[in-house]
């Protein structure tokens, strides 16, 4: 066993010392086997020494190495014998890439939360203050990531330490410092007790949006929401919603976008009265934003925010900014707003939806551009339990006309794709006068994907509605299309067929499918013929053993005479999985 143990690391020394990065990255990729095979004091006494020693590596080996690491505490014995990882992980959380520096960031995390509380205080929180004390930037940055694991579980005077600490990263001289605070001060709040949030960490925050460079209070609006649920209410409404306010006027849009991202689940910890009173007003001036990417975030946030607001103040001040996005100049906003806009219908109620959200519809489904009306009619729902399907059918089927005949292929793919959608809430009646022709037409499209996605639309329309719908109305039209001259419509006639026997009755595949195979194993085209193969195999299951002897074996032996190899091959396939299912 000795000498089995040895051989691992002496490959593994070998492979590290190689002059090729690849062999010792595939070394570094192995460490878990190798530790596993070496054993837990091997493992401690030579194998993470001997990596501590050669920590000036190739970016891609140490990024393996510091991933690595963040699993290995059961492979140095446990919790109690983790703190051995945390020099090496310590020495690549201050190099100079910065991906290897926030994986070994990340490791530290996985490591710390599994040590015992003594070693926190004796071991993890001394490695925070020397990363946060670090004289190269690097280090500095990488402490800001791993406060929130070390503060929760260290005595009061190591806490009021890392207070300290954190303070003086905010208002490092360093922007890039100051920024990696910005970004962490959140998840370092949400750990930190209630009353030194308020009392100390909420300054931090202050002084930070009012940092001269961009990026610090871009990131420090990520904390926002943080802030929101570490404060106690009325602290977040005192103290956090003047900042709130101030964000969604910054002079940086990017500023103003982070806003947006997060304004719902600010208004959610800060309550429906403030939402309501000083809320609702910023939101206003953020949807009526000078920049486009704003009014983007703005709009896809219009439903999730109107929510929160009285139907009362919906009406009078967010739907003519609504209004004004349907007929927005960037085609991204007017998508972005027609994804969500029709959700507004279940909070508004009949009346208001009619009177108001309805232009609003109508607009957006006459859009020029493909992507808004595909928005729209994908949430058609909302709306249709609101108002009835009456009046939603006479905006809605010029609308799916256009998208069904554009130009662009990938346009009528989405339609027919969402046809099974439609259908679902526009009722059998509506799909067969209405969808039903433009199914069929979309059934001989030029392009074969969205043909076959036509023929797995009819399938989940036929299991809607039911087998005995998709025998009146699916099936005989799906059979007339097979006299098509081109070969090609006529394989995805029979994939059509196929895909619908499973849902008809029985006698419906003997007595009007069944035939149109079979015959259509007489065509002139090969392909045609080797689908007709592949498609009776589909179907045997479907069949007692009568109908296979007297109509499906015959037709089969048949190709298996066939001049063309790949009939041949196909039909002796369907022929062997015939014989089986007769059999059982």
């Amino acid at each position: 066993m000795a000498e089995d143990t040895v051989l691992p690391i002496a490959i593994l020394i070998d492979e590290l010392k190689s002059d090729e990065p690849l062999r010792r990255l595939n070394s570094i990729s192995r460490l878990g086997t190798i530790a596993v095979a070496l054993g837990e004091d091997r493992t401690r006494s030579e194998l993470v020494p001997f990596l501590s020693e050669n920590i000036d590596d190739e970016d891609e080996v140490l990024l393996a190495e510091a991933e690595q690491l963040g699993n290995f505490v059961p492979y140095v014995g446990g919790p109690s014998h983790a703190y051995i990882l945390l020099p090496l992980l310590e020495n690549l959380s201050t190099v100079e890439e910065t991906v290897v520096r926030d994986k070994a960031v990340e490791s530290l995390g996985k490591v710390g939360s599994q040590l015992p509380d003594n070693t926190i205080n004796d071991a993890f929180a001394p490695l925070v203050k020397r990363l946060a004390t670090g004289e190269w930037f690097t280090s500095r940055v990488s402490a800001t990531g791993i406060f929130a694991t070390a503060y929760p579980r260290c005595v009061p005077g190591l806490k009021a330490e890392l207070r300290q600490l954190y303070s003086q990263l905010c208002r490092d001289e360093t922007p890039m410092v100051r920024r990696a605070a910005a970004h962490k001060l959140g998840g370092f709040a949400k750990s930190v007790e209630k009353d030194f949030v308020s009392r100390e960490l909420m300054p931090l925050f202050t002084d930070l949006m009012q940092d001269d460079q961009d990026s610090v209070r871009l990131l420090a609006v990520e904390s926002c929401s943080a802030f929101a649920t570490a404060l106690s209410r009325e602290d977040a409404v005192n103290n956090l919603l003047p900042v709130i306010i101030k964000f969604a006027q910054d002079k940086s849009w990017r500023v103003r976008y982070n806003v947006c991202t997060q304004l719902v689940d600010l208004c959610t910890a800060l309550g429906t009265e403030v939402t309501r009173s000083e809320l609702a007003p910023a939101f206003v001036r953020l949807l009526r934003d000078s920049e486009s990417e704003v009014r983007v975030a703005a709009a896809g946030k219009v439903s999730a925010f109107s929510k929160l607001l009285a139907v009362q103040q919906i009406v009078p001040t967010i739907l003519p900014c609504v209004n004004e996005l349907a007929n927005d100049s960037s085609q991204y906003v007017r998508a972005a707003l027609a994804g969500v806009v029709m959700e507004l219908a279940p909070v508004l109620g009949k009346q208001a939806t009619i009177e108001h959200l309805v232009p609003i519809f109508l607009t957006l489904l006459k859009d020029t551009n493909p992507d808004v009306r595909l928005n729209v009619i994908s949430k058609l729902d909302q709306v249709n339990q609101v108002i009835g399907i009456d009046l939603l059918a006479q905006s809605l089927l010029p609308a799916i006309k256009d998208l069904a005949e554009d130009k662009h292929w990938r346009v009528r793919l989405a339609i027919v794709e969402h046809i099974p959608l439609l259908a679902s809430q526009l009722g059998p009646e509506f799909f067969q006068d209405k969808l039903g022709p433009q199914c069929m037409k979309s059934l001989e499209d030029q392009v074969a994907t969205i043909r076959e996605a036509t023929a797995k639309t009819l399938q989940k329309i036929g299991k809607e509605f039911g087998g005995d719908w998709a025998k009146e109305h699916l099936v005989p039209p799906i059979l007339a299309m097979m006299k098509n001259q081109h070969y090609l419509y006529r394989m995805t006639v029979l994939t059509a067929i196929s895909m619908l026997a499973s849902i008809v009755p029985t006698d419906v595949v003997i007595s009007s499918m069944l035939p149109v195979i079979i015959s259509a194993s007489k065509d002139k085209v090969p392909n045609v013929k080797f689908n007709v193969a592949k498609m009776l195999q589909r179907i045997a299951p479907l069949l007692d053993r009568p109908v296979i002897e007297r109509s499906v074996r015959p037709c089969l032996t048949e190709l298996c005479d066939d001049a063309d190899m790949d009939v041949r091959f196909y039909a002796k396939q369907a022929l062997y999985a015939a014989d089986g299912t007769a059999a059982a």
